[in-house]
């Protein structure tokens, strides 16, 4: 039995793991062939371009992924020098991650990338479908958020 023949292929943690996993990966390698980037160094690059300097917790939290795979990521955009660490002057056992002068330039140069591949998988889409879709994820985010609390309590 296939999974488009069992229940699997109707259960919606499948069907957006599946999708984000395509998508994922078609992204990746995009960054990967024209950047050099992977994609938690994309998620870090971008959220250091958008937010300014960040701490690695800060970055956990904007980023959802884990502390490991931050640290890496980060890792790799200073050794690329895309990125430098600075000590936090609020909190001397944390430092702030920022993006470099060659860091705001690849952030320049990899967003309208973002935004015309967003735009080509999203093309087949009405823009109140789009709005549609996001609407939606994002009350199924919530939706599970609410229910790590209702888990905990």
């Amino acid at each position: 039995m296939t999974a488009q023949n069992s229940r699997l292929s109707e259960f919606l943690p499948y069907l957006l793991a599946v999708t984000a996993t395509t998508v994922s990966d078609r992204i990746a390698e995009t960054y990967r062939a024209r950047f050099g980037i992977r994609i938690p160094e994309w998620r870090v690059l971008v959220v250091l371009g958008d937010a300014g300097p960040q701490t690695q917790r800060d970055l956990v939290r904007a980023t959802l992924m884990d502390k490991v795979a931050v640290n890496r990521a980060c890792r790799a955009l200073e050794e690329r020098g895309l990125a430098a660490r600075r000590a936090n002057t609020r909190d001397g056992r944390s430092h702030h991650l920022e993006l470099t002068e060659e860091g705001r330039t690849v952030h320049a140069r990899i967003m309208p990338v973002a935004m015309e591949m967003e735009q080509g998988i999203l093309g087949s889409l009405s823009e109140d479908e789009r709005r549609t879709l996001r609407h939606l994820l994002a009350r199924i985010r919530g939706a599970a958020a609410d229910l790590d609390h209702d888990l905990a309590a």
